[in-house]
């Protein structure tokens, strides 16, 4: 079979196509035919060494798949060859079939393809668990979304909106605004792309404030981390809620006197390590999701589907910060 592999630190040029051994299942494991591999933040960084995990290498990046089990390990019950299923994996996606544990895997819903089965776990239950466990949403809340345009943001709008929030979409781009206001988007904020002298930074903060009302935003939920979660921090409300979800801008310097002023809080949101700490509460959270995507209230965006042979060009995509929605590399 073929296999998108990294072999050595570096960016998305250094991955290789390789023809490798199928690999076998062992107890408790399922063999699946992979049909679509989403293209996520972590790919970008594991592949350089910078992600809290380290595979060993050889290795192929891809930690969210979607395909047919193609064969079952010692053990396994409640799953039969043919079954179409998703699993969130860490890594080993970008291949023609790979090993996932049986308990990880999830069936796809009756009509939804694999490139979105393939785009739903990671980046909705990412915000599941950031909105309900870490930002404690309720009915009513303002919700200010930092990388709003992404995979990430984009189910965060449509979750945002699915819980009664009022959601401000933040974005780099009027072309990224207009996309998050087809998500559901309330009011959209672009900010700039160049870097912000403290004078523009103070400018985005009363931005957003001027978006989020009075009260300021209940929740922020950034993404993207780097000169922008300063000044959304500066538009939040009191106790209010800062989820720290990922920094393609970099890691913030927060002043942590604001914190005090507004009495409010800051949250990591660690959804892989949440998955492994709390199973039940994640299958029931993959299970609500599930009944979200029936009723039409999130729908993820397949902005580009890309071949094997072609994946580190998806990763470099997203790496860029150029993806809007979500990048899917597909094996047939």
């Amino acid at each position: 079979m073929k296999a998108l592999r990294t072999h050595a630190v570096g960016g998305p040029d250094t991955l290789t196509l390789d023809e490798v051994e199928v690999p076998s299942p062992g107890p408790g494991e399922v063999l699946v035919d992979v049909k679509a591999c989403a293209i996520n933040f972590p790919d970008t960084l594991m592949i350089r060494d910078l992600y809290q995990f380290k595979p060993e290498r050889p290795y192929a990046p891809g930690g969210e798949i979607a395909g047919t089990v193609a064969a079952l390990g010692e053990g396994v019950e409640g799953w039969q060859v043919g079954d179409r299923v998703l699993a969130g994996i860490g890594n080993g996606g970008l291949a023609e079939q790979v090993c996932v544990q049986a308990g990880r895997m999830f069936k796809v819903p009756e009509g939804v393809p694999f490139e979105k089965a393939a785009s739903l776990m990671m980046t909705y239950g990412t915000t599941i668990h950031g909105l309900k466990d870490r930002g404690h949403i309720k009915e009513g809340d303002v919700l200010l979304i930092l990388g709003a345009a992404g995979g990430v943001g984009l189910s965060a709008i449509e979750l945002g909106k699915a819980f009664g929030a009022r959601v401000i979409a933040a974005v780099s781009s009027e072309e990224k605004g207009e996309v998050a206001r087809k998500a559901g988007a309330d009011d959209v904020v672009i900010y700039p792309r160049g870097e912000m002298d403290k004078a523009a930074s103070k400018e985005l903060a009363g931005k957003f404030k001027a978006a989020c009302g009075p009260e300021g935003a209940n929740i922020v939920y950034d993404i993207v981390g780097g000169q922008y979660s300063e000044p959304a921090l500066r538009a939040i409300a009191w106790e209010g809620r800062f989820l720290v979800v990922g920094f393609p801008a970099g890691i913030a310097k927060m002043p942590l006197n604001l914190t005090l002023l507004k009495s409010c809080d800051i949250c990591g949101v660690f959804w892989g390590a949440f998955t492994a700490r709390e199973p039940e509460r994640f299958r029931a959270q993959a299970n609500e999701l599930f009944d979200l995507l029936k009723t039409g209230k999130i729908d993820p965006l397949i902005s580009e589907t890309f071949p094997l042979e072609r994946g580190g060009e998806a990763i470099a995509r997203l790496e860029s910060r150029q993806a809007v929605g979500k990048l899917v590399v597909t094996m047939d």
